[in-house]
């Protein structure tokens, strides 16, 4: 394996207000403004920090120097690293003065963070310890760990191996991790730590949490706030698994016709949980609509009309009679427990509307007591509007890509969220900095139709000046919806993303363009470097079906990683899951961010077999250069296709565009030609063709 190294700074306090991805990305900066005499002096330093992102839009030079210049220090004098680490610091300390004070928080966890100290809420932590216990209390392994002490460090020690991370990833979305491949002892090397976490990081991208500020090293330190603020995504995909129609086709009982089934197949999770509570609400004669998961579920009032719906043979009058809010909580959680739900939160948490804590017993309630009947003629038109299987997959496999680029809108429906434009052009401004002109896009909620065709028309323009190849195509074909549209657009930009990686592999390759052939050519000569006999003649050989060809390439790039007493022989579809899986595991332990499937391997699925390809090619490929330099470019700094390095932070603008451009190697679009002989292929739909040219 590659070696494992963080950057350290020798400052602990100092070390421990950064997060390694951090760390790394800021060092890159710090390296690459060296002056010929390879110093930064002081005077440098402005310049430096309007270079980072998180400044750029809140100081202009003058007033960073100006903020600098408060020190005292000669602008002449030389800075190191811990130097500049401090004048970094004194600037966002100063940046969160200006904005009002403004604190930041991930997604789920409620995460308050300030220049000197990450702080945790004990109540979470205490509820995210009590799922554990719940859910992994009989793990073989676990077992002899829990249940867990929420009142101390147990969880972030426990942590610190990664086993309990992928195990909760499993208990998440079954399957997800192939128990095969976690390292599986008392006594781990930092080495099996570090391909713990790595197949950790990679997993938790592909069932969707945002990671973008999670490094490996972040976790084998056991840094709590980053562990409970992953924790706790993992726990919320769980729990709002089930609100879909396609999981749940019973909560086609919240609307009353087809137009509505339609806007309800379009909600994400949290509005889906919001209707169903409101719908009981209703029912049971509660006048207020909850609009939120906090200060509208503080007086306990809602979750007593909802319960005595929900479950009327423990319903106790005197929870509504109850005056004091805190009292009246206390009665609304023994309620709850009567059904079965177990006390993950406490009735100040209630009181004090915690929206993550509140969020988490709603959607236990709704596993309880859903309280839905089954309306046959209803869950039958519901059913009818599931996608095609190829149709699914390729959703999902875009819906994980654009959400792993760490934009700020999270797609939940990938075919309605991006009809108003507005995630197309953050996707593309993403990828290609400065290419979309905000001042012409409108954010949503968007209200005027041709304001959507406006955004659409955008992300149209400016495809085709990334060379995308959209004939007869328009922004309105996006705002109706069309499927085979968007997917093609979309494949496109993950080419635009593979395009800009195989400019950075080219360096490795004498100067030759590196083509999707190359990868094939590569795969087959890196196999039988050791002494292997297996070849396949393009990326749709049906020998790849029994996943041993993958197998010896992983096993070709890293001898250890494969464990061959674990593969079968790849005849029967049975052993031929069993590998394909393994495989999708050992390469995320490896560090590869892919999203393909077990079934695309079976079935092989050319593009997602030539994106594995090519995402094992780039990591072997880093591999043989890492040593050279510690931190070569901002690319190499910050991909994260190295078992240590992560997404990049949103501390630097150049930084977190290279990260997003080749941090996924898996997430890219590939043409078909690798088996073909064809120039092109033409991927037809109503109103236009969208034609996928060689490179």
């Amino acid at each position: 394996m590659s070696k494992f190294e963080g950057v350290i700074v020798s400052d602990q306090l100092l070390q421990s207000q950064f997060t390694q991805v951090e760390l790394r990305t800021l060092k890159s900066k710090f390296v690459s403004f060296k002056n010929q005499n390879g110093k930064v002096t002081f005077g440098d330093l402005s310049s430096l920090m309007m270079k980072l992102k998180a400044f750029v839009d809140m100081y202009s030079e003058d007033e960073i120097r100006g903020v600098l210049n408060e020190s005292g220090n000669d602008f002449a004098n030389d800075v190191d690293f811990e130097e500049f680490l401090k004048a970094y610091l004194n600037l966002r300390s100063e940046a969160t003065t200006k904005q009002g004070g403004k604190k930041h928080s991930s997604s789920f966890l409620k995460d308050t963070v300030t220049t000197l100290l990450h702080t945790i809420s004990q109540s979470e932590k205490a509820c995210y310890v009590a799922h554990i216990n719940s859910y992994l209390g009989d793990d073989p392994f676990l077992s002899q760990y829990l249940p867990l002490n929420p009142a101390t460090n147990d969880l972030f020690d426990l942590s610190k191996d990664g086993i309990l991370l992928c195990k909760l990833i499993n208990v998440a979305v079954p399957g997800t991790i192939d128990e095969r491949a976690i390292n599986t002892k008392r006594n781990l090397t930092l080495w099996e730590r570090n391909e713990n976490h790595t197949l950790c990081l990679n997993s938790a991208k592909a069932i969707g949490c945002t990671v973008v500020n999670i490094g490996t090293q972040d976790l084998v330190e056991g840094r709590p706030h980053l562990v409970l603020g992953l924790i706790s995504q993992i726990i919320k995909i769980q729990l709002l698994a089930d609100l879909s129609l396609k999981k749940t086709p019973q909560l086609v009982e919240l609307v009353d016709d087809s137009q509505d089934i339609e806007e309800l197949l379009n909600l994400s999770p949290e509005k889906v949980l919001l209707k169903w509570m409101n719908f009981h609400l209703q029912r049971g004669g509660y006048e207020k609509t909850v609009k939120n998961f906090s200060s509208d579920l503080k007086n306990g009032e809602a979750y007593a009309y909802l319960l005595n719906v929900l479950a009327p043979e423990h319903c106790n009058p005197s929870t509504l009679d109850t005056k004091d809010a805190n009292d009246r909580a206390n009665l609304v959680l023994e309620h709850a427990e009567k059904v079965g739900c177990k006390r993950y939160l406490n009735s100040r948490d209630i009181t004090e509307g915690t929206s993550n804590l509140n969020l988490a017993f709603v959607a236990q309630l709704f596993h309880h007591r859903s309280g839905l009947s089954t309306d046959t003629k209803k869950m039958s038109y519901a059913e009818m509007m599931t996608e095609d299987v190829q149709t699914c997959r390729e959703e999902r496999c875009f819906r994980m890509w654009i959400n792993s680029l760490g934009i700020s809108t999270r797609v939940n429906n990938l075919f309605e969220d991006v009809r108003n434009g507005w995630i197309l052009l953050e996707v593309l401004d993403k990828i290609f900095p400065g290419s979309v002109n905000w001042k012409q896009a409108t954010r949503p909620p968007i209200r005027m139709p041709f304001r959507k065709v406006e955004n659409c028309n955008q992300v149209i323009k400016v495809s085709k000046q990334l060379k995308f190849s959209l004939v007869n195509v328009a922004g309105n074909d996006i705002v109706q919806g069309n499927k085979k549209l968007i997917l093609a657009l979309l494949w496109q930009l993950m080419r635009f993303t593979m395009l800009q990686l195989l400019k950075i592999l080219r360096s490795h390759s004498q100067g030759k363009e590196i083509s999707d052939t190359d990868i094939l050519k590569w795969a087959n000569k890196k196999v039988n470097s050791i002494g292997r006999t297996s070849h396949i003649q393009s990326f749709k050989d049906k020998s790849i079906s029994s996943g041993l060809f993958f197998l010896e390439l992983l096993s070709a790039v890293e001898p250890r990683v494969v464990n061959w007493n674990l593969v079968t022989k790849g005849e029967s579809d049975d052993e031929k899951k069993l590998n394909a899986t393994y495989i999708i595991s050992v390469a995320r332990k490896l560090g590869c961010s892919i999203y393909l499937l077990p079934e695309d391997i079976m079935e092989v699925n050319q593009k997602m077999i030539l994106t594995l390809a090519a995402s094992i090619m780039y990591w072997s490929l880093q591999q043989q250069t890492e040593d050279a330099d510690s931190f070569p470019s901002p690319v190499s700094t910050v991909t994260d296709v190295t078992p240590e390095a992560s997404p990049a932070p949103s501390v630097c603008g150049d930084d977190e565009t290279y990260s997003s451009l080749t941090g996924d190697f898996s997430n890219l679009s590939v043409d078909d030609t690798t088996s073909d002989t064809t120039v092109s292929s033409q991927l037809e739909f109503d109103g236009g063709v969208v034609e996928d040219e060689l490179f």
